[in-house]
């Protein structure tokens, strides 16, 4: 029994839920979200989302909870939004943007240029004395969290020195060096 697909996604002001041939579509002041769904029933009763599964089979109860957080994180996406923090630990590293385009000096020969889609808002914060940080924020949370990931894994923290990209709050488990 999914207890989390048994309660409902309540429906904020602003926001509105429109379901079509299986197709989900969520709009609210940040953004429009669609995503496809199938398998499970989904109705829209007093301002709340509402999940059913036809039976109790394995298939059906895998879906019944994901398909009620995607539901969730879409609802939440278009009326707050998310944000993920990227710090960057190292001498010399670097982060600035310019645009949609992020200029990262990671401690490679050249610096690392990515132009980010049109929906993610980046933000680099550079204080003295401080490491920098990458604010990455958008509506729809897959894909702030594959851009952030996406970014990690040009330099992911190492576990001697913990120099690299990390997520802010992230604790890199460090080990010893060799000993003399």
């Amino acid at each position: 029994m999914s207890r989390i697909g048994k309660s409902p996604v309540s429906i904020p002001e602003g926001v509105t839920v429109t379901i079509k041939d299986g197709i989900v579509t969520v709009k609210g002041k940040l953004g429009e979200l669609t995503q496809e769904f199938s398998d499970i029933e989904i109705k829209i009763e007093d301002n709340e989302v509402i999940l059913e599964r036809p039976s109790d089979k394995k298939a059906f109860k895998a879906k019944h909870g994901l398909y009620r957080a995607l539901i969730q994180n879409m609802v939440e996406g278009v009326s707050n939004g998310f944000t993920k923090e990227l710090e960057l630990v190292g001498v010399g590293y670097r982060a600035t943007n310019q645009g949609q385009k992020l200029d990262l000096a990671i401690g490679f020969s050249h610096n690392i240029v990515i132009d980010l889609a049109p929906e993610v808002k980046i933000e680099t914060v550079s204080e003295k004395g401080k490491n920098p940080i990458i604010k990455l924020t958008s509506f729809d949370k897959q894909l702030v969290g594959q851009v952030a990931a996406k970014i990690r894994s040009f330099r992911r923290p190492e576990p001697y020195k913990g120099k690299g990209i990390k997520f802010v709050g992230e604790q890199i488990r460090r080990k010893a060096g060799k000993s003399a």
